[in-house]
């Protein structure tokens, strides 16, 4: 509550005495002393309530209003039956400090004035916020004017003095309080957003109240206010990766209902600037379908370059030259197959696409992504490198040398480093009935590229969905080794393989403790030499010659053959 509002309580008894342009400060709880030194007792924003009993003469003023001051207090209430009126004395020094200061008519107990103020920050101040957030909703959906998400954060943090935020669901902070203090930890966030989405699939209703670091945090589900009425009849599994959700730092465990309903139209405030940037998004989503059928249907290289040049102002704003590209492809599969994992996909990849770093809608906003039932294609511009202007738009037929391709690679996305923030938030997503798998391609820098591109990225997506795990990524550096082929080799060749060259090993290491497995595998680490290999075992050479003797023996191979070495290689990678 504001202090404006306790000098419109006739009954509180309470007369202004200098202050009056600090009288929109936030009062947080209320505190009677009469203590010289209540330093320690205080955290800031409370209305201090005193007897003056603590004061012996003039001088004493000056320290205790310091003490206040610096304590971060709303203000101070001096009681007028000790001493009958306020001290001048006390009313300098609050002047001097900036420091509001009321007079407590003697009539009226410090415990009445308690009572209220902890009335109206405990819960009945909430209905008057709801009273301001219904106003801001009419604001933002008659258009932009309202301000957004973050001045509805503002004024849980000065009304009801809750600090929130608004996180996607890979664990990025779309919105959050202006002045709230500092901006939460990325591994805070993740944490969030994986216990928020571990709790919905588990079907139980929010708010979710999840622990970090010893703080507990309360999490609101935010829904697309144009879902809002059918989703009591959808399937969970279709939007529980793409709804953003709501974090308080608070436990709204002993919460009033007010308080709570409060909370539930701030998310249902928050919903429309949702269904604003999904529905910003309607043209670049076509730029990309359009795109993805044409090469998709071989169309010639003329006809795709001519709609990047017009899909490549939308994108990327601002740029004389044409980007270059780069596919991502993604697959979304529920366990059953009754759910289009198509959808989920696309807002997935237009959720992680982001950087981990950014916070807001907006950088979103350069990224492509059309659908089509499992799968979702992301066409990503990256800005052209200096380096490879002169390649920009080369005739059919035209590579790029190795150095440009380099030069691209380290502008792209890198499949490895892309899931390395969202893995722990999107496995808590998919739970125990889905998967989600990526292939990301090479940056191409012209229309004949984009063929070639969007088969790579779906042949690395193949590899990715070869690996175990709930969220995996390969990339196209990948299709040119032998992990390529190692996924989709038959299970039960692999066991056989596998049983053939290493069994015997594994039975004589049992039986002998020999050591004759980790053996080969530092050997083939070592290519084949002897002093390396003795010197990371600790070994003499001698005893790695007897054991290498012995793995030759047991298996009929001679390590001193590429071909055997190679055999070996492959099966202790399949195993």
């Amino acid at each position: 509550m504001r202090l404006r509002a306790l000098l419109d309580t006739d009954a509180l008894g309470l007369r202004l005495l200098g202050g009056e342009d600090e009288l929109d400060r936030t009062v947080r709880g209320v505190m009677t002393t009469d203590l010289r030194d209540p330093s320690r007792y205080l955290s800031g924003g409370e209305l201090v309530l005193t007897g003056l009993a603590w004061r012996r003469g003039a001088d004493d003023a000056e320290p205790f209003v310091r003490i206040l001051s610096a304590a971060g207090v709303a203000a101070l209430a001096a009681g007028e039956a000790e001493l009958g009126d306020i001290p001048d004395d006390l009313v300098a020094a609050c002047a001097r400090h900036r420091l509001p200061l009321f007079a407590v008519n003697e009539r009226v107990a410090f415990a009445t004035i308690t009572e209220h103020v902890v009335r109206q920050v405990s819960g009945e101040r909430a209905g008057d916020l709801a009273a301001v957030v219904d106003r801001h909703r009419r604001l933002m959906t008659s258009g932009p004017a309202g301000g957004g998400p973050d001045v509805v954060l503002d004024l849980l943090g000065t009304d009801l003095d809750l600090r929130a935020w608004v996180l996607s669901p890979a664990g990025r902070t779309v919105a959050g309080a202006r002045g709230s203090g500092p901006a939460l930890l990325g591994e805070v966030c993740q944490a969030l957003a994986a216990g928020h989405l571990a709790a919905t699939r588990s079907g139980r209703r929010g708010p979710h109240r999840v622990t970090v670091g010893g703080t507990v945090y309360s999490l609101f589900p935010i829904r697309g206010s144009g879902r809002g009425a059918v989703a009591a009849s959808r399937d969970v599994r279709e939007t529980v990766l793409s709804d953003w959700l709501l974090a308080v730092d608070a436990d709204a465990g002993d919460w009033p209902d007010e308080r709570l309903d409060l909370l539930q139209g701030v998310t249902q405030l928050i919903a429309v600037e949702r269904d604003r940037r999904d529905a910003a998004r309607t043209v670049r989503r076509r730029l990309a379908q359009e795109i993805l059928e044409l090469v998709q249907t071989g169309a010639a290289p003329a006809e795709i370059a001519a709609r990047l040049r017009v899909a490549a102002p939308v994108l990327l704003p601002g740029l004389g030259s044409a980007p270059h590209w780069q596919v991502v492809v993604a697959r979304v599969e529920w366990d059953g197959g009754e759910i289009e994992g198509g959808p989920v996909a696309q807002s997935l990849l237009e959720e992680i696409l982001v950087d981990p770093l950014s916070a807001g809608p907006e950088p979103s906003d350069r990224i492509a992504v059309a659908h089509t039932g499992d799968e979702a294609v992301a066409l990503v511009p990256l800005p052209a490198v200096p380096e490879l202007s002169g390649t920009g738009v080369g005739a059919a037929g035209d590579s790029p040398d190795s150095g440009d391709s380099e030069a691209e690679e380290e502008t792209g996305l890198l499949a490895d480093t892309l899931l390395r923030s969202v893995r722990g938030p999107l496995t808590a997503g998919l739970a125990d009935d889905g998967r989600l798998t990526i292939g990301v391609s090479a940056a191409v820098h012209s229309a004949e590229g984009l063929r070639g591109a969007l088969e790579e990225a779906r042949h690395a997506r193949r590899v990715a969905a070869a690996r175990p795990g709930r969220v995996c990524a390969a990339g196209h550096h990948e299709l040119a080794s032998h992990v390529l082929l190692l996924p989709f080799v038959p299970d039960d060749v692999r066991r056989a393989f596998t049983a053939r060259l290493l069994d015997p090993l594994r039975a004589y290491d049992r039986r002998h403790r020999a050591e004759l497995i980790p053996t080969l595998e530092a050997f083939l680490d070592c290519d084949g030499s002897w002093t390396r290999c003795a010197a990371r075992l600790h070994l003499h050479v001698n005893t790695l010659r007897y054991r290498v003797g012995r793995i030759e023996q047991l298996t009929g191979r001679d390590l001193s053959r590429l071909e055997d070495k190679l055999d070996f290689f492959l099966a202790l990678r399949m195993s």
